[in-house]
């Protein structure tokens, strides 16, 4: 199916691996002009070259903080000559942890990693945006904003926040031509889950309903539709990608 992106431009935070390069492929089969950043210019180099197309970037920033992820948008919009037409924010995880083991000094650091982060984008991002009546946001956050997860107490409260201002985003730039939407991950076959489960991740794919760990390239490509002319109407939405796990009717 012809997204009709064609020719658009996209800013993929954290797209060095995982979530984050899934989307930027899919973006960049659909004719879009990428650029990435990861922290590691090795990484980057070998993510960009990974891309469909030609005339992808790779930039070297950590968007862990609001500071990091400004400086990748304003690094976008010098690559480019302008700022991108599509947005998608993207980072890493806070360290696991319950309320009991969470010292209060430990919020901070998870607020601007996976909050403010995403306000420090979408600020740099969507004014341009606005004024050429098209722009697409997708934050990619995590199914734990629907049922929080168990010992991420971090995770759950910062990626929290981050759906609360992109539904309050979402409405007051609807009327522009500017679509807001998140895509809540569950369990997928990324290097860092294979990691964290010792090299072998089958028993977190049998706790998934499908019996399967999703695979980062069908995640990428609902992305990609959310960019796409089709999704115009489709806005401040929160959209699990999960296989089913997530338990509740709304």
């Amino acid at each position: 199916m012809d997204l009709g992106i064609t020719g658009r431009t996209a800013a993929v935070a954290a797209a060095s691996a995982g979530l984050g390069l899934a989307s930027a492929r899919a973006l960049a089969a659909d004719g879009v002009r990428v650029v990435i950043c990861g922290r590691d210019q090795g990484r980057i180099d070998a993510a960009v070259a990974s891309l469909p197309g030609s005339g992808h970037v790779g930039l070297v920033a950590d968007v862990g903080t609001p500071v990091g992820a400004t400086a990748f948008v304003t690094g976008t919009i010098d690559a480019l000559g302008a700022g991108p037409d599509i947005l998608v924010t993207n980072a890493g995880g806070p360290p696991p942890g319950t309320f009991s083991s969470t010292p209060l000094e430990a919020y901070q650091a998870a607020l601007e990693l996976n909050l403010l982060s995403v306000v420090a984008m979408c600020t740099s991002a969507v004014p341009a945006m606005r004024e050429r009546g098209w722009g697409r946001i997708v934050a990619i956050t995590s199914i734990a904003v629907k049922q929080p997860v168990g010992a991420l107490i971090l995770s759950n409260t910062a990626r929290a926040g981050a759906t609360g201002f992109l539904k309050t985003l979402a409405t007051e730039v609807a009327a522009d031509g500017v679509t807001v939407n998140s895509a809540l991950p569950g369990l997928h076959s990324t290097d860092r889950l294979v990691q964290l489960h010792g090299g072998d991740a089958s028993a977190a794919a049998a706790s998934v309903p499908t019996r399967t760990l999703g695979d980062p390239a069908d995640f990428g490509a609902v992305v990609a539709f959310l960019c796409s002319e089709q999704a115009r109407f489709l806005t401040g939405a929160a959209i699990q990608i999960d296989g089913g796990a997530y338990p509740g009717l709304l």
